[in-house]
């Protein structure tokens, strides 16, 4: 659940539920509030899963396991992915050394079943693997004054200007950590990270002090995504080859073997995969479906993975999944039933203040 959820209350929000969590979807004309963090900064209480790794062996085996190369310094992290043996992606990480232990953020459901598995793998190594979830909250500044709105609240430290970097201060009388993070929105980002005690102190002191920011639900969240172009766990990473989404950031070609690390290596050795992820620009209002078949004539060519209306470029924009070299082509994509004339376009469809580390790259 949320960690602040009467806090939410007394705001006006309106809660849902995103991979098994409570969570704010909206305060109430989220279009309005999805233009107000694009001109300014927003404030998103977020639901991740929380793993923390310690023991002489937690570098070593955590490397092992997941498609990236775990940073080794104190205050970095990385973007990591635990595959399945067929390279589909089971479970995305954001992994941080936090010197002496190992913070993984998960998706929330993945969190205690990846702790399980990893615990029960572990042999003669120093690791000791735990669920730390309820222990802290997470909070997302997101808009092209973001680095403006940490700066005037932070003591301590200044703003970490690196992706995966962060730094330790404090807010008000509480102590947190706030990391630099890969800007899904397409703007300027950052988590602030506390304890879950001093959650309410924290969200006062990032809603109110210094340049106010506005807060917002995972509705404005995943509109915002969209437009930056970035694929999200639920909708486009689980299940899929990394090379299919072009999500190199979360790839180290040159690290040693992990699980299904032979078949991503080999569709690399191809020069490109079967698919690949693009965006589509409807000629018709109405939003199509996850899963809508995409269409180069009679062919079946793709399916949408989400779509929405963007509330700035006020028309339906949608992520794809396509065979490959169908740019020129003129597309279709089946909504209620009827055809409705698609393009693909470059992404992202929105150019913000920073660009999403996801954004598809592929070779």
């Amino acid at each position: 659940m949320s960690v602040i959820e009467s806090i939410h209350t007394d705001h006006g929000a309106t809660f849902g539920e995103r991979d098994g969590r409570t969570i704010v979807e909206h305060f109430g004309r989220p279009e309005r509030t999805h233009r107000a963090v694009r001109n300014g900064v927003g404030l998103l209480e977020l639901a991740y899963g929380v793993v923390v790794v310690e023991g002489d062996d937690r570098l070593e085996y955590v490397d092992n396991v997941v498609s990236n190369r775990v940073p080794a310094e104190n205050g970095q992290g990385c973007y990591a992915l635990v595959l399945d043996p067929q390279g589909g992606i089971a479970v995305e990480l954001y992994i941080y050394n936090a010197g002496e232990r190992l913070l993984l953020f998960t998706p929330p459901a993945e969190a205690e079943p990846l702790a399980e598995d990893w615990s029960e793998k572990v042999f003669i190594q120093d690791v000791d693997i735990r669920v730390a979830t309820d222990e802290y909250a997470i909070f997302g500044i997101h808009g092209p004054h973001a680095t403006e709105k940490i700066a005037s609240v932070l003591n301590g430290a200044a703003s970490p200007d690196e992706r995966y970097s962060f730094v330790r201060g404090t807010m008000g009388d509480e102590g947190v950590t706030v990391i630099r993070t890969d800007a899904l929105t397409g703007e300027e980002s950052y988590e602030v990270i506390c304890a879950a005690d001093d959650a309410e102190g924290v969200y006062d002191t990032l809603l109110n002090q210094g340049l106010n920011a506005a807060p917002f639900g995972y509705r404005t969240f995943e509109s915002l995504a969209l437009e930056a172009g970035s694929p999200l766990f639920e909708t486009e990473l689980e299940g899929t080859l990394p090379n299919v989404l072009g999500l190199r950031n979360a790839l180290d070609f040159e690290k040693g073997c992990y699980v299904g690390q032979e078949v991503v290596s080999r569709v690399e050795n191809r020069g490109q995969p079967s698919r690949r992820l693009v965006g589509l620009t409807l000629e018709d209002e109405a939003v199509p479906d996850s899963g809508a078949a995409v269409f180069d004539g009679d062919s079946s060519v793709g399916e949408v993975t989400r779509a929405g209306e963007s509330p700035l470029l006020e028309q339906t924009i949608a992520l794809a999944l396509l065979d490959y070299g169908l740019e020129n082509h003129e597309l279709t994509v089946r909504v209620a039933g009827e055809e409705v004339p698609a393009t693909v376009t470059e992404l992202p469809f929105l150019e913000g203040s920073d660009s999403s580390d996801r954004l598809p790259a592929y070779q």
